[in-house]
């Protein structure tokens, strides 16, 4: 059995860390280097950096914070925001990045990602869907969660990974930021639909979400902002409870 993740997610607006609800009401929380260098040293297994307006700006991502947070950890490393072509992912790994994670871009040019699959490998790209229930569908959004785009959600992902997108983190705007558990319901779907890796975010609050969340199957990954950020949930303290609920964790 491969070993669950658990990833802090560092979303970064103006060179700082911030944080929502529902996408919405975004505070400042932390310089992103030194959150990046707690959670190198915190026990997490991987870290992702998203430039959060950078695809509602239209402009690229910013790389020299990017560059800082890379020289400063040693666990994999997936970067999205502003990623709209291949040089786009060419630009982002020089600076240090392991994965690539595509939204907003796919969504205007499906073709980035079979391209981008083919130069790096269908391992480097990950389709991040930002989703919320409209009319009772999962629909996806862009730009951010500012624009409904029509499109099935579930449809979107099977797409995606037909065309080489590796893994998908799954988004939940109806749960980002709540603290209220996962939303499992989503995630299962998605889950009955596809066969890559699952990264879950958006509702993490307690350890006991976590537990849940890794009962379900086919999801690899939970991904989580604020709770750690608050330092609310300690990652280490959370792999060990894991552990002793029997889900298969890097100690």
């Amino acid at each position: 059995m491969l070993a669950k993740r658990i990833i802090p997610c560092l979303d970064v607006k103006d060179g700082r860390v911030v944080k929502g609800t529902n996408f919405q009401g975004l505070r400042d929380l932390a310089d992103p280097v030194e959150l990046a260098r707690f959670y190198n040293d915190s026990g997490a297994d991987e870290l992702v950096f998203y430039d959060i307006t950078a695809s509602a700006e239209g402009r690229g991502l910013f790389p020299d914070i990017l560059r800082r947070v890379a020289s400063e950890i040693f666990i994999p490393l997936t970067v999205g925001g502003g990623i709209r072509s291949v040089d786009d992912f060419d630009r982002v790994l020089k600076c240090g990045a392991d994965k690539v994670s595509v939204n907003s871009g796919a969504i205007a040019d499906p073709s980035v990602i079979g391209a981008a699959a083919r130069k790096y490998g269908d391992q480097c790209v990950v389709l991040s869907m930002d989703v919320k229930r409209v009319d009772g569908r999962f629909r996806v959004f862009a730009k951010g969660g500012r624009e409904d785009t029509g499109m099935d959600a579930m449809d979107w992902a099977v797409r995606c990974v037909k065309d080489g997108a590796g893994e998908i983190v799954l988004n939940s705007i109806d749960t980002d930021g709540v603290k209220g558990g996962f939303d499992l319901e989503m995630l299962d779907e998605l889950a009955a639909r596809v066969s890559v890796p699952i990264i879950a975010s958006g509702g993490a609050g307690t350890m006991e979400d976590f537990a849940r969340l890794f009962a379900r199957p086919g999801i690899d990954g939970g991904l989580a902002a604020s709770i750690f950020h608050t330092r609310q949930v300690d990652i280490k303290e959370l792999k060990r409870y894991l552990r002793d609920q029997g889900v298969e964790m890097r100690i």
